[in-house]
């Protein structure tokens, strides 16, 4: 009995030294070419279908996406807190109106209502070239397991996840759960699905970053940032040093990223959509660029 259970308890320790491994010796993309909510400019945002397309772009790395919890406690992959009336319908194809903008809180909604509207019928002002097909919000989990078959599919390289909390202090219990239930249900799916070396999470909520450095300090993390802080200000305000800092990308200078590299952090800005500003943010050596378009992104090189 003794020798099986030390046998045991010896196999739980290599299997969590491999684990350990296993997302320490992830090598991150030298430069990470983002796909904006998997590429909005090109099909409907944060889709499976949007995802699925991303990854036939050559350079493209990496998938960006937003996470929020619904009422019946599942991930879902979405942007705002509100089902929008600039590119939702309802489940009977009508338009909401924006009197309604605010109608339908994700965090309200248990997952098969939410399911039920139409998300990429509808053409979305300031993106024309936008493949138009009625989908749904998805679950994270579908999403995942939706990249990893096409990836083992198609025999391509293994995409890395950039996933974003959608949440707020001033939307605790409204528009999402408070910071160490959504870092809770997040994790479970990722760690789940075994894709956690692959794996980022982002946020302008410092709260739910500095949980993930906390309880899963093998998990990269990003901080989402819009403001005019300097660096170490933005670093002394999160009280660590993240994976990223991710500025919004006019914001970026030389110095910024340069004193982020004396730090050992990755500077990738967010949402540069022509070539002449990626070009430009290549030129300050940053280590990437999110964009709603990955087929310019791709270009830019």
């Amino acid at each position: 009995m003794k020798i099986a259970k030390t046998l045991s308890l010896g196999l739980i320790a290599a299997l969590s030294y491999s684990s350990q491994v296993s997302a320490q010796t992830v090598k991150f993309p030298a430069f990470s070419a983002e796909a904006h909510r998997g590429g909005r400019g090109l099909w409907p945002e944060n889709t499976i279908l949007a995802m699925l397309n991303a990854m036939k772009i050559d350079d493209i790395t990496t998938l960006e996406m937003d996470t929020h919890i619904t009422k019946d406690k599942q991930v879902v992959v979405t942007h705002d807190d509100y089902l929008s009336p600039s590119f939702m319908l309802t489940p009977d194809g009508q338009e909401i109106p924006t009197s309604d903008a605010k109608k339908y809180p994700v965090f309200q909604m248990d997952y098969p209502t939410l399911k039920s509207f139409d998300l990429g019928t509808k053409p979305l002002a300031g993106f024309p070239q936008q493949e138009k097909v009625k989908t749904h919000i998805p679950l994270l989990s579908d999403l995942i397991d939706a990249v990893q078959a096409d990836i083992k599919k198609n025999k391509r390289k293994q995409f890395f996840y950039n996933i974003e909390t959608k949440c707020s202090p001033a939307g605790d219990g409204l528009t999402n759960p408070e910071p160490s239930v959504f870092v809770k249900l997040l994790m479970d799916v990722i760690e789940k699905k075994k894709i956690t070396p692959y794996v980022v999470i982002q946020s302008f909520d410092k709260r739910t970053i500095q949980l993930i450095h906390e309880k899963y300090p093998e998990v990269k993390t990003s901080f989402l940032i819009a403001n005019k802080k300097t660096f170490e200000e933005n670093i002394a305000d999160l009280g660590f040093k993240p994976f990223i800092l991710s500025p919004e990308w006019h914001t970026v200078t030389e110095d910024m990223v340069k004193k982020a590299h004396e730090a050992g952090v990755k500077v990738i800005p967010w949402t540069a959509n022509t070539i002449d500003d990626m070009k430009k943010l290549r030129a300050l050596e940053v280590d990437g660029i999110i964009s709603d378009y990955p087929d310019l992104l791709a270009k830019s090189k």
